[in-house]
């Protein structure tokens, strides 16, 4: 724990660490964005789904920390081009990495790491604190997502098809993702486990 500011809420409920509690925690955060991303609505005119990955994403991030945040979205996008129907609404293979959707995808392991991080750092565990917190994630996903999108939908309907439809919704998936945060923060360590 040595060099970080802070600990995740993962490191302050259970401190020990091990590979194989580190491998189980990335393939079950891998697990919860696959579930998340069969919340599916497709759009009819958007070839991005709304979904509840978004949400997903900046809760692994922030729970499992930098690291293992970004090790659990590159086991999902492993498994999602292996062929396991993990993508949204039940999606599989190599294409979607490299179709519309994949910079948002790749988008995905940039926000994860630096919700991660910023969690790690960010000394204020309130609900505005997780918001500060989780809203650099949410844009990361869009400043990887949109010019990807831009080379099928063209630059004039990126931000129309990849972005407005998407903020409201946005905005209820942080409020949430937050408050869940804040409120495992609150329930406190298990005893003689140090925190913020």
């Amino acid at each position: 724990m040595q060099g970080r500011t802070h600990l995740t809420l993962l490191d302050t409920v259970s401190p020990r660490s091990s590979v194989l509690r580190d491998a189980i925690l990335v393939l079950g955060g891998s697990l919860l964005i696959a579930l998340s991303a069969q919340i599916a609505v497709r759009l009819p005119f958007s070839p991005v789904p709304i979904t509840g990955q978004t949400c997903a994403v900046l809760l692994v991030g922030a729970f499992l920390g930098s690291r293992r945040g970004m090790l659990s979205i590159l086991a999902y996008l492993a498994e999602g081009a292996m062929g396991l129907p993990v993508f949204a609404g039940g999606g599989s293979g190599p294409a979607w990495l490299v179709g519309p959707t994949g910079g948002y995808l790749l988008g995905f392991v940039v926000a994860a790491c630096a919700v991660g991080w910023l969690y790690e750092h960010l000394g204020d565990r309130s609900v505005t604190g997780m918001v500060v917190v989780l809203l650099p994630g949410s844009a990361m996903i869009y400043l990887l997502g949109l010019p990807w999108l831009a080379h099928f939908v063209g630059i004039d309907n990126a931000l129309a098809l990849g972005l407005i439809p998407f903020l409201p919704g946005d905005v209820i998936k942080i409020a949430l993702a937050a408050s869940v945060l804040s409120m495992g923060w609150r329930l406190g360590p298990l005893p003689g486990v140090w925190r913020q």
